[in-house]
């Protein structure tokens, strides 16, 4: 008896891993822009994640546009700007979600803001990647 078997297109692999390699490069930059505005501008480690966050945001924007998605890049002016509008929507709804993950880790797991900032980054980024593969650039 023949059993089912699931398959998954290659070119979503390709772009999956594309995905998750510019989300590892940013994760390393919001960290450490984080770990700066904390330790060096004496900011709130909510407030510097805040902050990180929205920088990185741009950040992977750019770099997801032209290698992740790069099938369906935007490349009009009107196009990138409305492109950069709803990355902003998609990540900008889960600034609460790491937010809170971040807060969760710190105060009742005991996890230094770093290591607590990177298992959010973690967590969050499944919800991140559903949204942006299907609505930013559909």
């Amino acid at each position: 008896m023949a059993t089912p078997t699931t398959s998954i297109d290659s070119s979503t692999v390709g772009r999956l891993a594309r995905f998750v390699t510019v989300g590892a490069s940013a994760a390393a930059i919001q960290t450490a822009l984080l770990w700066a505005f904390v330790e060096f501008g004496g900011l709130n480690y909510l407030v510097g994640a805040a902050i990180a966050i929205e920088i990185t945001i741009v950040l992977q924007y750019v770099a997801n546009n032209a290698w992740t998605f790069s099938a369906s890049q935007h490349t009009g002016r009107g196009e990138y700007l409305r492109g950069l509008f709803r990355t902003n929507v998609v990540r900008g709804s889960a600034i609460p979600i790491q937010l809170g993950l971040l807060a969760g880790f710190v105060q009742w797991v005991g996890l230094a803001y770093v290591v607590a900032n990177l298992c959010a980054i973690l967590v969050s980024g499944v919800y991140r990647y559903l949204l942006d593969a299907r609505w930013t650039w559909q």
